[in-house]
This record gives C-alpha cells, structure tokens and sequence, in this order.
C-alpha cells in the first residue's frame, strides 16, 4: 500500500506553490515531476532525517 501525502512545493523555476502528491513509504527515491505551470522537470529528492522522518527537497534540473 503506498502512503501518498498531498505537499506544498515551490516551483524552482517560475515560483508558483504546486500541491503534489508524494509516495512517503517507497523510502529515499529521487525522480522528475514536470510542473504543472512551465512545464519545466523538477526533481524531487526525498530521504530520511535523523529522526526518521521523511525529508522532501525539490532542485532545478540543472543545480
């Protein structure tokens, strides 16, 4: 069963909030999402903290 939480993420090409579904209970994973905005591919970098909590970056695909 995946746990999909709905976040909020900024854009980090045009600077629009985005709600996205995320798969919190595939563990660390990275993969593309294109903004629903510009279009542009985001990559989202999910990993875990110390404490175990799931940790959610977003990048341009060119940083």
């Amino acid at each position: 069963m995946h746990d999909l939480d709905e976040i909020i993420i900024v854009c980090p090409y045009c600077g629009e909030s985005l709600d996205v579904l995320v798969d919190t209970s595939s563990g660390p994973q990275q993969y593309y999402e294109d903004c629903s905005v510009c279009c542009a591919p985001i990559l989202f970098v999910l990993s875990e903290d110390h404490a175990g909590e799931m940790v959610i970056d977003v990048k341009r695909d060119d940083e």
